[in-house]
């Protein structure tokens, strides 16, 4: 039985914590905030719930894989998962509307055959089929695997099987989901629904690489997924299966430094000058973190190490409303930016001023939220991870645009909190309050994640910031992947 010493209790770390305690180690978490779930947080006031964080959940197999392995029952025992049915609603930016079925291709070619003509569902359905392709090359290596040591295999093949296209009487084939919006889908407003999917993760459609496909593709093909409660309610289980399993936690704990006896990690100092030994130490930390914890001498990911990814930040409106929520509204509304190219240059380029945004607005259908006949509401949108940066002209914008999708909702409003990304620095430790992007491949290598293991032995890193990156499915493969390499050593090449 080996002392495991995590960092953080994020919802990579307590994965990982939760396999590491079944498979009988002895693990303690130390977390320098009050409460555990990292991002997953939940704001209260007047009776009125919201998410902070993630609202939505994809691949939930994931967790249900990670109840199984630790306990043999259902994840659904825990918390009540509701299929989100339509995925999703978007305004685009002539008016068009469109509803898109939950993971149903017939339903939702119909869908944009009706809503933007025909022929529009078939050029989706047909991306879908090559997006697939993408995902097929993809899944293991950069979701249920170490990260490859020879990395690079990943950085310079592109999985996307895209169509060729004449361009300037030469034949060329898109190498970014820009290219996939322009050359094979053809139609603005399918590229605004593209695009929003890299945008939502906060990538830059314009240079994301094309096997960014997988990400609409995933939503597509295992559904959109919401937590009756909110999906604060997932971290709670996840917690709660740690406690069962004899994790120990201790919140208030800032760790200031990884020690190191004979070349390898041997524990975690405290911030009250205490000592904690461990045989294994996992940070679930973010880079600049991790930096500071090892006085920059670790170098991570074996052999040469992927480029970090860049990453945006979010910026939240909660809204408390008056009246009921209507029957038959979408829980996700998307209302798209009437000019996308202005919003990208201002998000990731030299840019000057607020153009108006792509706004996400969630509207969840349950009565644990808000007071009798009234109705909590979130507006996102994607921001520079620049936590210095002034937002209240662009919080005006957000509750414009947001009236195209919730009629009336100035009048109706009691009041709003903004969350910033300066909130998500507290909460999560990441600087900027920067939200890291799923792992993808081809780019460079531009949008791959550090592996879990490091080049100090028994130190590991886990969460978003590490393979296979962003996201609450990739954060509980991150923790899976890591308890492999601990259990079973190097040898260990995932899930069969």
């Amino acid at each position: 039985m080996a002392r495991i010493a995590v960092i953080g209790a994020g919802m990579g770390a307590l994965t990982a914590a939760a396999r590491l305690a079944v498979a009988g180690h002895r693990v303690a978490v130390y977390e320098r905030t009050d409460t555990y779930g990292g991002a997953l947080r939940r704001f209260e006031r007047d009776g009125f719930s919201f998410d902070t964080g993630p609202a939505l959940l994809t691949l939930p197999a994931v967790y249900r894989d990670l109840f199984v392995k630790t306990g043999k029952e259902p994840l659904e025992s825990r918390v009540e998962l509701v299929q989100v049915d339509p995925s999703s609603r978007h305004v685009f930016a002539d008016g068009t509307e469109v509803s898109l079925r939950n993971a149903s291709r017939a339903g939702v070619v119909a869908a944009l055959d009706e809503g933007l003509g025909a022929g529009a569902g078939k050029r989706w359905g047909d991306f879908l089929v090559r997006a697939r392709e993408a995902w097929d090359r993809t899944r293991r290596p950069l979701l249920e695997e170490p990260l490859w040591p020879n990395w690079r295999v990943l950085a310079e093949r592109e999985p996307y099987p895209s169509v060729p296209h004449k361009r300037l009487l030469r034949t060329r084939r898109a190498g970014t989901l820009a290219e996939i919006g322009a050359w094979e889908l053809r139609d603005p407003r399918l590229t605004a629904l593209l695009e929003s999917h890299a945008l939502g993760h906060g990538l830059d459609p314009r240079v994301a690489p094309a096997s960014a496909a997988v990400l609409p593709y995933m939503e597509h093909a295992f559904g959109t997924w919401y937590v009756r409660g909110g999906l604060r309610e997932l971290a709670r289980a996840v917690y709660e299966r740690c406690l069962a399993r004899k994790v120990e936690f201790h919140f208030g704990a800032d760790v200031t430094g990884v020690l190191e006896k004979d070349g390898r990690a041997s524990g975690v100092e405290l911030a009250d000058g205490s000592l904690v030994e461990a045989d294994f130490v996992v940070a679930g930390v973010a880079p600049g973190t991790l930096a500071r914890l090892t006085a920059g001498t670790v170098v991570r990911g074996d052999g040469e190490v992927p480029p970090q990814p860049a990453a945006a930040a979010r910026l939240t409106l909660l809204l408390a409303l008056r009246g009921a929520r209507p029957e038959g509204t979408a829980h996700r509304t998307v209302v798209h930016t009437p000019d996308r190219e202005a919003e990208l240059d201002a998000l990731f380029g030299t840019a000057a001023g607020q153009p108006r945004p792509t706004v996400t607005v969630l509207r969840p259908d349950d009565p644990r939220l808000a007071p009798a006949d009234h109705e909590a509401v979130t507006l996102t949108t994607v921001v520079p991870a620049r936590p210095d940066q002034p937002h209240d002209g662009l919080v005006d914008q957000m509750l414009s645009v947001a009236e195209r999708a919730v009629p009336g909702l100035r009048d109706r409003l009691l009041w709003h909190q903004v969350r910033t990304p300066a909130d998500i620095a507290e909460a999560t430790g990441a600087e900027g309050g920067a939200v890291p992007v799923p792992a993808l491949a081809a780019a460079g290598g531009r949008l791959l994640h550090p592996s879990n293991s490091t080049r100090v032995p028994g130190l590991f890193t886990v969460g978003g910031w590490a393979h296979p990156g962003g996201g609450l499915p990739h954060a509980g493969m991150s923790g899976a992947l890591v308890a492999g390499l601990i259990v079973e050593g190097p040898e260990f090449r995932g899930s069969q």
